[in-house]
């Protein structure tokens, strides 16, 4: 009854009465609703995305907004397109010209396929930053410039574009955010599901494409964004002891005033705060191996309610724990309010529960399925990214 009003094309389709040996009057209750139903699911895979959720973009259409922005924001914005065996990955620069920001930031978007809001997030702050939208860069630009990766993982969001609403992995079942060589654990032939890592580290050609753009812009700062859960993440993801030696302090205390005032929701090293390990991050390998001082990972969007996380969230917060988990992030009291949401971004593995989610369910708990959802998201998230440059730019000075 809730998803019906949620989604109001989905039709049930009537069952036959138990024990009914009259086939026929079944396929008849199939072909009185079959149309309808056909209706949808037509729309759903011919007509992508765009026919059920017109707010969103097609992979084409994100390409082709990037290359109108590009073509109306002062000079300040390049794009081109990096290729690795079959991939083609669109890159955007931005830069005030004549500035000597020392901020140099990298962003990833859209690593795994499901995550539609991820790469959408990315056109609205590119628009942001060239004065397309009700978002305010400020003078972000005079100390800050960006390469983004606008779009990660194109051929498998394509593919999730047109119905396929919980493919998390690229077209060789590889989950991209595994295939980093930072503590990999992979090689298994047989390894199945949402989180293979891959038979070598960089295995894949999006996270070759990744690796090269990363050595040679040598960021001084990097963000991978995602959903699925709401989080806001620095290093280390690869085990639950071990916290990020360099900046350990001023990143936290950027997460705790964004987290504040854009999210309400788990902030802190990533591996601890879920409770589990995940090897082989691009967080981890920008953090550890290019020296890159300032590392997050953020997750954006959570599809269903979660007040009762915030509330209680909020009561570890300002109940007494907020000193322990500011000093040290060991809080073993705050565990059971990461167990609720597991993160998408550190995923442990394919749960039961992802598995068993019909392909509408995966697209409305990665994806906002109203504009209203859709535009607060891109708005709140294109904020909180300007915020955060303007923090790590001061924090350099």
């Amino acid at each position: 009854q809730v998803f019906s009003s949620t989604h109001p094309f989905l039709l049930p389709v009537p069952l036959p009465p138990p024990h009914t040996t009259y086939l026929p009057a079944m396929f008849v209750s199939l072909m009185l609703v079959f149309p309808a139903t056909g209706e949808f699911l037509s729309k759903s895979w011919k007509g992508g995305i765009s026919a059920t959720h017109p707010y969103y973009h097609s992979t084409a259409d994100l390409h082709q907004q990037f290359k109108a922005v590009e073509q109306d924001c002062g000079g300040m914005m390049t794009m081109s397109t990096e290729s690795q065996g079959g991939v083609d990955i669109d890159v955007v620069k931005l830069a005030k010209p004549g500035a000597k920001p020392k901020n140099k930031f990298m962003m990833l978007f859209g690593e795994h396929a499901r995550e539609l809001i991820s790469p959408e997030s990315a056109l609205h702050f590119v628009k942001s930053i060239c004065g397309k939208t009700e978002v305010d860069p400020g003078t972000v630009l005079d100390r800050s410039e960006f390469m983004i990766v606008t779009n990660g993982n194109p051929k498998s969001r394509a593919k999730v574009e047109g119905g396929d609403y919980c493919l998390r992995v690229n077209e060789r079942g590889v989950d991209l955010n595994r295939n980093w060589d930072e503590h990999f654990e992979g090689g298994n032939p047989d390894y199945v599901g949402d989180t293979n890592p891959g038979p070598s580290a960089f295995s894949e050609s999006e996270t070759q494409i990744f690796k090269r753009l990363a050595e040679q812009y040598r960021p001084t700062s990097f963000l991978t964004i995602h959903s699925g859960t709401r989080g806001m993440y620095m290093p280390y993801a690869f085990d639950m002891d071990h916290l990020a030696p360099r900046k350990q302090k001023s990143m936290l205390q950027m997460l705790t005033k964004l987290d504040e005032e854009y999210c309400q929701c788990p902030f802190g090293a990533a591996g601890r705060e879920v409770g589990y390990s995940c090897p082989g991050t691009c967080l981890d390998y920008v953090y550890d191996k290019l020296n890159t001082d300032y590392a997050f990972a953020f997750e954006i969007y959570y599809g269903e309610d979660d007040g009762e996380l915030k509330e209680r969230f909020q009561e570890k917060i300002h109940g007494g724990s907020f000193l322990q988990l500011r000093d040290s992030l060991a809080h073993d009291e705050m565990r059971p309010v990461f167990e609720d949401q597991q993160s998408d971004f550190i995923q442990l593995a394919a749960s039961e529960e992802s598995e068993a989610m019909s392909r509408y369910e995966c697209f409305s708990l990665f994806n906002p399925d109203t504009e209203e959802k859709f535009n607060h998201t891109v708005t709140t998230w294109s904020t909180a990214y300007v915020h955060l440059a303007d923090m790590i730019a001061a924090d350099l000075q």
